[in-house]
């Protein structure tokens, strides 16, 4: 797996080509992704169009003495099937996680692959006056990955995302949902999920967010629940190319202290 020094040194090698890549798009079209923040967009891709959204990701943890670093290559590709809906392919990719325990001098790091997940997504209201934009996605998680990073059953997720446009070049992006998948004991529970985002539109090609994000909401018997405060930027290279940056301070002792993630999108 790629440390963050040679997978930056990839990008910026590969950068002379991202124009190229996008080119056969169509002018006066725009990207829209579902990163860097956790709430989805309700935008989909739109019909026989075809983007990959791609990242380098980490966090870090200090509990009880012992130090956690987890690394990951998160990357959906979603293809419009009709102007409103689209299929989704997405993973952790490559994953390593290192351990240090310096009290009792014991290290160890773990390599492999994440679980797959494929989900569809449909655009299904457009904003209209204090009417949000509306989207729906169904994702099922397949137990695909390595066994060191594998999940002890496949699960399944429902999303909803709203999307309110505010004054001064504000948006409002809201998201609760249920999952269903198995704790360590592989026993089926239920959990919730929500997000709320506030984005704000500097200029035609830069934003920024802060955001609320509970990716797990569960009772402590499964494994309690995730939550994180997040900040970030997202800058257009080209309409069809975004980097995006975001840093999340974990709220909880469910979830890691830091985290962070630097991603590149093109659309097709």
């Amino acid at each position: 797996m790629y440390p963050p020094k040679q997978y930056a040194l990839c990008l910026l090698l590969l950068s002379p080509l991202f124009p190229l890549l996008a080119s056969a798009a169509e002018p006066d079209d725009t990207i829209s992704t579902d990163r860097p923040d956790f709430v989805d967009s309700s935008d989909v891709v739109g019909k026989g169009r075809f983007q990959i959204e791609t990242s380098f990701a980490g966090d870090r943890d200090n509990s009880g003495g012992v130090k956690t670093r987890n690394y990951a290559t998160p990357t959906l590709l979603r293809y419009g099937v009709s102007e409103n809906w689209e299929v989704r392919l997405g993973s952790d990719g490559r994953r390593r996680s290192v351990s240090e325990d310096p009290a009792a001098g014991l290290y160890s790091r773990v390599d492999g692959y994440g679980d797959l997940a494929f989900s569809v997504k449909g655009h299904l209201l457009d904003a209209d006056g204090r009417l949000p934009s509306l989207s729906l996605g169904l994702q099922w998680d397949l137990d695909t990955g390595s066994a060191p990073f594998r999940a002890t059953g496949k699960g399944a997720s429902l999303r909803l995302g709203a999307e309110w446009e505010l004054p001064s070049d504000l948006t409002l992006g809201v998201m609760p949902g249920l999952a269903s998948q198995n704790n360590a004991d592989g026993r089926r529970y239920t959990s919730a999920l929500f997000g709320v985002v506030l984005e704000k539109h500097w200029s035609d090609r830069f934003s920024t967010f802060v955001e609320y994000a509970a990716p797990t909401i569960a009772r402590s018997r499964d494994g309690g629940s995730v939550t994180t405060f997040d900040i970030g930027a997202a800058w257009l290279l080209k309409p069809l190319i975004q980097l995006d940056v975001a840093l999340m301070r974990g709220l909880n002792r469910n979830t890691p202290d830091w985290s962070w993630t630097v991603g590149l999108s093109l659309k097709y």
